[in-house]
Formats: C-alpha cells, structure tokens, sequence
C-alpha cells in the first residue's frame, strides 16, 4: 500500500511534466466537467484570451477516456483575462473500476501544475422536490458513502500533508460567496456521493434525506478530500438532472440526464463563464 500511495504521487508529477510539453507551464484553476456540463466546453474556450491547446487525455500518463456517458475524454488549457485555467472534459469514477487514485489523478496532476482551486461539476438526482430540475446547486457540504478514501494506506511522500485531513469547511466559502454574488437565487445542497454505478432505490432515498442529503451522485467527493488533502480551495457545481428516485414515479435512466445537461447547456455554460471572470477579476484585485 506504501508504494501504491508514492507510486499514484510521482504518475501525477510525471503526467504534468508531459503536459508542460504542449500546454503553458504554470495554470491557477482546474475545471472538471462532469455529467450534464461537457456542452459548456464551446462557451468556456470562447472566454479565452490566449490560443486554446488541446490534449487527447489517453496520451496522458495516468489518464484514460471515460467510460460515463456524457463525458469528454481532452484536457484543455484556456486563458480567462490573466487566470490560466485547465478543462478537464470528463472524469474517472469509482464504479468505473480503475480504483481510487485513478479518480482523483486529475485533481494531483493539475496540483502539479500549479493550480490551488479547482472547480467540480457534476449531474446529481436532486431531493428537493421544490428545486427545478435542469437548475444548477452549489454544494456546501457532503456525505460519503463510496466506502472509499484518496488518503487510505501510507502517507504521502513529504512534503505533503498527512492522512489525517481537516473537512470542515471542504468546500470554500469564499468560493460559495463568490457564486452567489453573480447568482443570488442560486441554492445550496450537501451532496452525498456513493460508488454507484446503479441508481439509488426509493428507500435509499428516504434514508439520504434522513440524514440531510439534497442531492445524491456518484462523483465529486473524493475529488475533493484528495483536493482539500492538497490544501486546495475547492467549489462544487451540481446540476438537478433529475429528481431522485421515488420522487417523481418515472423511471431513472442515464440518457435522461445526458438530455437534461444538453437543454441546460446555456445555462451552465454562462454561469461557469461567469464564475471564472468573477474569479479572475478577483485575483486581480488580490495581485495589483
């Protein structure tokens, strides 16, 4: 387990130096577009004042395409005003069977190349039956029930943090700020994550909003514990793709959420554009 844990460290320092090849050498942010945001790619490259370099992630050590439907399969590098920012089109997920540091690699390859915040995304079954489906969330906080941790077996090689990670404010509050100052109805929710890949039944449902769960997905958690571990700043975007199950008396299906992300494409693309300029005017404010 000791060599697992060092091996995964030193993959993502050797993907970042393949990437330095073709892409800037330093980044700030790292987006990653999960399911029912991937159509936001177009309005992101737009925002770009510098020339967009594209990578095919299976020519990246540690990467391969996603299997999840919905998901890109390139890492992009675009600049917003001054903010070099990565896109990550899709992610690796627990059920996909590659294990726990092939999910959060992403998340240690772009540490490695210099970015201290990282925006997640993701489509979640939404438990709030007055909440729109098709409207984005900010998470404030989550529960996880993957079973699973990025920080299990030996520490990480010096002079990273040990295993033992602080999580009460996981997901950065200036950051939550920041949304609500541009979007100001926008709501809050504690994501639960669980392995999947299967949907939740009805009755698992009812325990989640027992325990306080509004949304329910198979991401983002990890990815942020392996961030946070990282002393990374770390904002969280769901989408209500639909509602979970046992609300609504439909069926759950992939396709529906794929669909749901492709008609609420506008709308996250522009709040994600948003986000980024109000980030980076941010920035500059803190760098004059």
């Amino acid at each position: 387990m000791e060599n697992a844990v060092h091996e995964a460290f030193a993959l993502a320092e050797h993907a970042a130096t393949v990437i330095q090849k073709t892409f800037p050498a330093h980044h700030e942010v790292l987006v990653v577009l999960g399911s029912g945001w991937a159509e936001s790619v177009p309005a992101l490259e737009a925002l770009s004042t510098s020339p967009v370099h594209t990578l095919e992630i299976a020519e990246i050590p540690g990467f391969k395409k996603p299997t999840a439907l919905g998901h890109g399969g390139a890492l992009k590098s675009i600049t917003v005003g001054s903010t070099p920012v990565l896109l990550l089109t899709g992610r690796t997920h627990l059920y996909e069977g590659r294990g726990v540091h092939a999910v959060v690699h992403g998340i240690r390859t772009a540490y490695n190349l210099g970015c201290r915040t990282v925006i997640l995304t993701n489509g979640a079954g939404c438990l709030r039956t007055d909440w729109q489906v098709g409207t984005p969330v900010v998470i404030r906080d989550h529960i996880n029930l993957t079973a699973h941790s990025p920080l299990t077996g030996d520490n990480a090689p010096p002079p990273l943090a040990g295993r033992f990670v602080d999580l009460t404010d996981a997901y950065t509050k200036s950051l939550r700020d920041l949304v609500r100052s541009i979007e100001p109805s926008i709501n809050e929710a504690v994501y639960l994550g669980l392995h999947g890949p299967h949907f939740e039944t009805p009755a698992e449902i009812t325990m989640a909003a027992t325990w306080g769960a509004e949304m329910v997905g198979m991401s983002t958690v990890l990815e942020t514990i392996a961030a946070r571990h990282l002393d990374m700043n770390v904002l969280a975007l769901s989408l209500a793709t639909n509602l979970a199950s046992g609300l609504s008396g439909n069926k759950l299906s992939g396709e529906e959420v794929i669909q749901v992300g492709k008609d609420s494409s506008k709308r996250v693309g522009d709040l994600l554009s948003r986000v980024l300029v109000a980030f980076d005017q941010q920035q500059n404010g803190k760098r004059s």
